[in-house]
């Protein structure tokens, strides 16, 4: 009897065991679910940025479109997204097909809100309500 009761409670014990090891995993399983799904349900924000491209110095607008896209996005993909474009470096080569020709001094030059920018467009992270101009010109 004695040994049966011993063989019950080694039996009830590693039932114990196994079920909170089970708990336990289970728990550990909903808790990685939850974040994975929290993760997925962090939308970007949407933001607004207004593109024109022109020609020397403003003189011809080629194209002025307003373009919606996620908070933080980088200048280079967006304009790749929107327009034919050529690049070297993350620096915008070509528009549309309009590009320097040989020994032509001109480039694309770009400006957000009204400043030239001190990055090629493969840097440059977008905020909403930027204003961005892509202008066709001489060098200087």
């Amino acid at each position: 009897m004695k040994k049966l009761m011993t063989i019950l409670s080694a039996l009830l014990l590693s039932v114990g065991v196994l079920v909170g090891c089970s708990n336990d995993a289970n728990e550990a399983n909903n808790a990685v679910n939850n974040q994975a799904n929290n993760e997925t349900n962090e939308v970007s924000e949407e933001i607004t940025i207004d593109v024109v491209i022109s020609l020397d110095k403003g003189e011809e607008v080629l194209e002025e479109k307003e373009i919606k896209t996620e908070d933080g996005a980088i200048l280079l993909d967006v304009m790749k997204e929107n327009f034919d474009i050529e690049e070297d470096g993350g620096f915008i080569t070509s528009i549309d097909g309009k590009a320097a020709e040989e020994g032509e001094e001109k480039a694309w030059m770009y400006f957000v809100n009204d400043e030239m920018a001190m990055v090629g467009a493969g840097e440059y992270e977008l905020s909403d309500g930027d204003e961005v101009n892509f202008d066709f010109q001489p060098w200087e």
